[in-house]
């Protein structure tokens, strides 16, 4: 029996794994829980996240990505082993190929690495594609013809903003503020004003629930529990929507300017094509409220957000599968 091609967006915040024939088979949070004694993984995926923030001393639960690229070698590779075993079983008898995403403009350091990461995971070989192609085609976008097509892909760790025309990107760019940039700034905004230390699954959590970047976008209110910095004590704040949007404005504005300034350098024809057939939104941070209104007003092109906005670079991966010959490297 032949081993079937995999296609794996490795993400900073989620692993989604495709598999030729099967479709998406795992989708899973990039964190590992680690026995700091015996250095073996006790846990990957779900049942880490839920240890994530709760652990004893001797187990650290840790996400080996950051911004895109391998922040932890050894354990990037021990998930990606559990991940691929939990997937592949013992249903394959030889080596899969696999077609892994990264991030455009990082390193050849950098790509090495998780290229290494892959291979050590037994696949035969394998690929490497830039992460706003696979999420343009995972989006329905048919970059093959000479016309413009623009992608936002905002991840966990880093957003990738690319035009594409004849199959390749003609310009783009990619910055170190997404999904967990968006997390962060709640943490430190309530960490400022109202003294309460609160963790990421929370700040996450607000971030969906009440959370909104466009201003006075909606009118919502949670009740937000922490530890509050003073007392040391558990304490309950009301959080309200317009806080979160003064929380998210300046990371959100370096995304729109990342995009205005892909689109300055954007041949004139390619972004005539874009004014005429908009930008795609894709990835986690484009489910934040009101995210494509805002860059609509900003960018003035029409925004839309993908169908299936989580799944759309596994998605391009799994249509890449089936056309390794337009794959790169």
């Amino acid at each position: 029996m032949f081993a079937k091609d995999i296609g794996i967006d490795l993400g900073t915040a989620n692993v989604l794994i495709y598999i030729k024939g099967q479709g998406i088979v795992l989708n899973e949070p990039s964190i590992v829980a680690i026995d700091d004694e015996t250095k073996r993984p006790l846990a990957v995926g779900h049942e880490a996240r839920e240890m994530f923030g709760r652990t004893p001393g001797s187990v650290r639960a840790v996400r080996p990505m950051k911004d895109g690229v391998i922040a932890d070698f050894e354990v990037t590779q021990m998930m990606l082993n559990a991940f691929i075993k939990k997937v592949n079983g013992k249903s394959f008898f030889s080596r899969p190929r696999i077609l892994i995403c990264c991030p455009s403009n990082i390193t050849q350091v950098e790509k090495n690495a998780i290229k290494e990461a892959a291979e050590l995971t037994g696949a035969r070989k394998v690929f490497l594609e830039e992460e706003p192609k696979v999420a343009a085609i995972g989006a329905g976008m048919d970059i093959s013809k000479p016309s413009g097509n623009m992608v936002i892909d905002v991840g966990g760790g880093t957003t990738d903003i690319a035009v594409l025309s004849l199959g390749g990107i003609v310009t783009s760019s990619s910055i170190k503020v997404a999904g967990n940039t968006f997390d962060n700034d709640i943490i430190k905004y309530i960490r400022e004003k109202y003294k309460l230390l609160v963790g990421d699954r929370t700040a996450e959590d607000i971030k969906f629930t009440i959370g909104s970047v466009f201003p006075n976008g909606r009118n919502d209110k949670m009740e937000v529990k922490g530890r509050d910095l003073v007392t040391g004590l558990p304490h309950t704040i009301t959080l309200c929507s317009e806080e979160v949007e003064e929380a998210l404005r300046e990371s959100t504005y370096r995304i729109i300017n990342a995009a205005k300034s892909v689109l300055e350098q954007t041949p004139p024809e390619l972004a005539a094509d874009i004014i005429d057939k908009g930008i795609v939104v894709t990835g986690g941070g484009s489910l934040v409220h009101g995210f494509d209104e805002l860059l609509s007003l900003e960018l003035k092109v029409p925004v839309f957000i993908a169908e299936s906005p989580l799944t759309c670079v596994v998605e391009g991966t799994g249509i890449l599968l089936d056309n390794l010959h337009l794959v790169g490297k």
